[in-house]
């Protein structure tokens, strides 16, 4: 089954962090941070429609701006989730600009700003360009289970980590991929149709074994019920995709917890790894990562596959010497 979701770095291993997350049979795309994003193209631009900020530091922030110039003028609405405060800087971002004629516009741009700020209650603010972007409190939409979001193919999941300030980790969780063998619908006579959509996501949901399942048969005949688990012998279930997203951490024993807790089991874990382990003095002080650090925390939780970056410019030319740092601390404790 091919995954949904196909994430890659903009700005390589060295630039602004932004992890461009484009998604296969649906004309959108979601981020993680909103670095630089000029290497972005006004199409892949257009298609984005979920931003998850992990901080508002200017590195991971400042494409904001890039992405407003960009959807002006075009029907469109983007959430934005992030920690504590983000609403406010969302909204002073947006008044930094003189909003004219707004309301004669054919198009209106909303934006809507989720702030995780755990044990408390999830906030909600919304920004339309029609009002001037002026703040209106929305209800909080929390998903269920924890998730910071969470939609039928898909959920994201944050962990509060610690930097210089608050800063979130990511977790993308792809819903199991659901296939149906038509071989076996006939060797029961059940019929090939619309009905075998709800059949897969009652799977996908988590139904049970009870859950009512309507067969519809040929045109003009009553459908039947059948309950779910007596229907499971025709489909077969695979985990969906996993892709984690960790950057600006302090390297600590909580940290450590919290991240390996979050992307345990991904497929692929974009994890920062600012310094090298012999600057590790450097990196406690600011609050980052080592390659090593990065490439203990990645084993720790399982992940299959790891992408590393957020490198200093201090290493440029380096970039070798911190991949093969980062996979010595990986495949070491794998043996």
């Amino acid at each position: 089954m091919r995954p949904l979701f196909h994430p890659s770095l903009v700005n390589g291993r060295y630039g602004d962090p932004a992890v461009y997350v484009d998604t296969l049979f649906e004309k959108r795309s979601l981020m993680f941070d909103l670095g630089d994003i000029a290497a972005l193209s006004p199409r892949k631009a257009h298609r984005i429609d979920q931003i998850f900020v992990s901080h508002t530091h200017i590195d991971h922030f400042v494409g904001f701006d890039q992405l407003l110039r960009l959807l002006v003028g075009r029907e469109k609405m983007v959430q934005l989730h992030g920690p504590a405060g983000l609403a406010e800087r969302v909204y002073h971002k947006l008044q930094g600009y003189c909003w004219d004629l707004v309301e004669t516009y054919a198009c209106d741009l909303v934006f809507i700003v989720n702030e995780f700020n755990p044990p408390r209650a999830a906030t909600r603010t919304q920004f339309r360009l029609k009002t001037g972007f002026a703040p209106e409190p929305a209800p909080a939409n929390m998903a269920r289970d924890g998730a910071l979001h969470s939609e039928p193919t898909f959920r994201v999941s944050a962990a509060m980590l610690e930097h210089h300030t608050s800063c979130l980790g990511f977790a993308l969780q792809e819903a199991a991929h659901v296939n149906i063998w038509k071989n076996r619908l006939l060797e029961r006579g059940l019929p090939v149709g619309a009905w075998l959509k709800s059949l897969k996501s009652a799977v996908a949901e988590g139904r049970s074994d009870d859950h009512p399942i309507h067969v519809a048969g040929p045109a003009g005949a009553s459908p039947r019920v059948e309950p779910l688990g007596s229907l499971r012998d025709v489909l077969t279930v695979t985990p969906g995709q996993k892709i984690g997203y960790v950057t600006d951490v302090a390297d600590t024993p909580a940290n450590r917890a919290a991240i390996i807790a979050l992307v345990a089991h991904a497929d692929i874990l974009f994890i920062e790894a600012a310094f090298v382990q012999g600057d590790a003095a450097l990196a406690r002080e600011r609050a980052h990562l080592t390659t090593t650090a990065a490439g203990e925390i990645a084993r720790a939780a399982g992940v299959r596959r790891i992408e590393p970056f957020h490198f200093s410019p201090r290493y440029v030319g380096e970039e070798e010497r911190l991949l093969r740092e980062m996979m010595a601390a990986f495949e070491e404790l794998h043996g």
